[in-house]
Parts: structure tokens; C-alpha cells; sequence
């Protein structure tokens, strides 16, 4: 049974990530909702907050997973990651202008880029090769457990208090701070991966160490980032189909549900009969999302979007990841996680700035009828690679 063969780090990693994303989701099932109702912000504004925050994080990985490979030490800037996500939690909740949630929200998401390579790296240093995708897999569904109780417990307490966002901030902080203590006691490096000092991972003769498919996987990620916008367009959605505010989060259950179920099945999947068919599934699935979210009349066609949207990063997340680093050496493991992420973080600030733009001068309709065109264009770019990346994705 492969989940017994998947090494305690990983679920140690896992839980920590799980209770990360109750944190971080309880704030950020209701910031859009927050912005626009309380602190009166328009739909590109968010947009703009929402790309150069999840954009920001994932440019500061190629920074993190660099250091990760030259001091051959992964926990130490993870654990600076999530200690930096815990402690600006509280800063949501004193904020009074669109200006403050933006650094806060700046700040959490700096932190999110600062753990999130060197712990996709750490997986890969303690995993055997052919459960890789099974251990990103598990690894991304107790994130998503996460995703999925943040919401709900959002919900829960926006409808006991009558709607007291302050009140759902503070209380975000509690499993965040849990998290970091979850690492600081349950994750151990291998000793093997942590003797001596790396030259710099991030010169050009280093560089050239990483595989071909590596380079283009990465415009096929980035290219499938464009028409990933924030996931705050999803809410607002929902509200513009007929939810009410306080139940919006009820579309980041649904959506995070479906990721939950099919993120470990993809990966187990994957490593037996290969990784292609997969992805192209999932891109399929992110086409079909936007469609319906671009015809949604009602709340159950917006709930059948974020179903979809799951359905996508499930099939596509952990396939991503465990290609990264089957096409990285081991000692690159860190610098590979960050320039993919560098690349996707570019096309993230820029795709959800275009869907502010799309929603604000066109409507929803064309927000998501944009992110189809981008979906398609991956979609192709992939046909077009398919079989130059036969060897790694099968």
C-alpha cells in the first residue's frame, strides 16, 4: 500500500499545511467580500491585491529554494515561511484601509513564498522516485482539508456573530501559530542532504543542469497560469449569481471537497500509468470551470464551476510538482521548485489583474470567458510538447 510507504516527514508536512490552510482560508474565503463591502474597494483593485500577493509569494520561492540548495538546509527557511503567514494573521483583523489589507496580505503571502520550495524540495529528498506523485498527492489533499475547514469554520462564525469579519481574523491566527509548531517538532531533514555548503545554485553553469523538459514544463505552467486568476474571482461569482456574503465561502468548500478527493488518487494514478493523460484532463476540466462560471445564472451553476475548478487542481497540482523534481538533481531540488514558481508568479499578478480589468469594464462573463482562451492555449502548447516530454510524463 503506497501510503504506508510515504515517510512521516511528509505527513508531518501535510499536517502542517493542513492547518496553515485553516488559517490562511478563513481570512481569504471572506477578504474579497471584506474589500469590496466593507472597505468599499472595486473589483480591479482586488484583483491587483490578489495578483501581486499569490504573485509575490511565488517569485520570493526562487529566493527561498536557492538558499535551500546552498546551505543544504530546508526546514529553517520553511519554518520562517509559516512563522511569518502566523503572525500577520492578526493584521486582517486591525485593518482599516484597502492600503493595510494589502500589506498584510503582501506579508502573509512573502511568507508563503518563503516556505513553500524548500518544502517541495524536502518531500523529494525523503521520498523513493516512484512514489513521488503519490506523495505530492497526499501532501496537497491535507493541504486542501485545510482549504476546505477554513471556509467552513469562516461560515460558521460569520453566521453565529452576525457577520464579524474582525472577529473570523483573530480567530484565523490560533491553527496558524499550531502549524509552526507542528514543524518545529515533527519534521526532520535527512542527514545526507544537509552535509556542506552548495556553490550558487543560481549561476549559469548550474543552470544548465536542469533537464530540457524542465524549461518546458515551465511555459506550460506559466501558460496555464494565466488563466488561473484568483481564486477570490470564484466569490464573487458566486455573489453576482445570487449568494449571499455570508455564504460565499460554501463555493471554497465545494471547490476545495473535489480538490481533496481527487489530488492523492491523481498522483497514485500518475506514477502507474503515467502523468499526460492526467494533465491534459485537468486542463480540460479548468476549460469546462470557466465556461460555466461564464454562464452562471444562478447559485448551482456557480457551484458546478468551483466543483470543476477543484476537479482541475487536483488533476494538475501534485502532477506539476512531482515532475519538477524527477527533472532536477537533487541538490537543484530548491532553485528548480523556485523558477517554476517565478515563471507562474509573473503570469498570476498579470492574470488577475486582467480579470479585475475584464470584470470591471465587461462583466463576469468576461473574466471567465478570458481565462478559456488562456486554458485553451496551454492546452495546445501542450498537444505541441507532448511528445518531447514523453520520457518524464509518459
Amino acid at each position: 500500500m503506497t501510503l504506508s510507504r510515504i515517510p512521516r516527514t511528509v505527513w508531518a508536512l501535510g499536517l502542517v499545511s493542513l492547518f496553515m490552510d485553516v488559517s490562511s482560508e478563513m481570512v481569504h474565503s471572506l477578504l474579497p467580500l471584506f474589500l469590496v463591502t466593507v472597505l468599499a474597494t472595486s473589483a480591479t483593485r482586488v484583483g491587483l491585491i490578489e495578483g501581486m500577493a499569490e504573485g509575490t509569494a511565488l517569485i520570493v520561492k526562487i529566493f527561498s529554494g536557492a538558499l535551500s540548495d546552498r546551505f543544504r538546509n530546508r526546514k529553517v527557511p520553511a519554518l520562517i515561511g509559516y512563522g511569518l503567514g502566523a503572525a500577520t494573521k492578526p493584521l486582517f483583523a486591525l485593518a482599516s484601509t484597502a492600503n493595510l489589507v494589502f500589506g498584510a496580505r503582501l506579508l502573509d503571502r512573502v511568507g508563503k513564498g518563503i516556505r513553500g520550495a524548500p518544502r517541495d524540495a524536502l518531500i523529494a529528498d525523503v521520498t523513493a522516485p516512484e512514489i513521488l506523485g503519490a506523495a505530492y498527492g497526499l501532501r496537497q489533499s491535507l493541504d486542501t482539508v485545510g482549504a476546505l475547514l477554513g471556509p467552513v469554520l469562516a461560515w460558521v462564525l460569520m453566521r453565529a456573530t452576525g457577520g464579524d469579519y474582525r472577529l473570523v481574523f483573530w480567530v484565523a491566527a490560533i491553527p496558524g501559530f499550531l502549524a509552526v509548531a507542528i514543524l518545529a517538532g515533527g519534521v526532520r531533514e535527512p542527514e545526507h542532504a544537509r552535509t556542506g555548503k552548495a556553490s550558487n545554485p543560481i549561476k549559469a553553469s548550474e543552470l544548465k543542469r536542469l533537464d530540457p523538459g524542465f524549461w518546458l514544463v515551465t511555459g506550460l505552467g506559466s501558460l496555464l497560469a494565466l488563466a488561473r486568476f484568483s481564486e477570490a474571482f470564484l466569490l464573487l461569482r458566486g455573489e453576482s449569481a445570487g449568494m449571499a456574503a455570508a455564504d460565499a465561502p460554501i463555493l471554497m468548500m465545494v471547490m476545495n471537497v473535489v480538490y481533496f478527493l481527487t489530488a492523492y488518487p491523481a498522483g497514485y494514478l500518475s506514477d502507474r500509468i503515467g502523468r499526460r493523460g492526467l494533465l491534459a484532463a485537468g486542463i480540460l476540466a479548468l476549460i469546462a470551470s470557466d465556461l460555466v462560471l461564464a454562464k452562471a445564472g444562478g447559485v448551482w451553476m456557480a457551484g458546478a464551476g468551483a466543483a470543476l475548478w477543484g476537479l482541475q487542481m487536483g488533476l494538475t497540482q501534485g502532477i506539476f510538482s512531482a515532475f519538477v523534481a524527477e527533472a532536477a538533481p537533487a541538490s537543484l531540488r530548491g532553485t528548480a521548485f523556485g523558477l517554476f514558481n517565478l515563471a507562474g508568479g509573473i503570469a498570476t499578478i498579470g492574470a488577475s489583474v486582467i480579470a479585475g480589468l475584464a470584470w470591471d469594464r465587461i462583466g463576469p462573463q468576461a473574466t471567465f470567458m478570458t481565462g478559456a482562451g488562456f486554458a485553451l492555449a496551454a492546452l495546445l502548447g501542450f498537444g505541441l510538447s507532448s511528445n518531447r516530454l514523453h520520457n518524464r510524463l509518459r
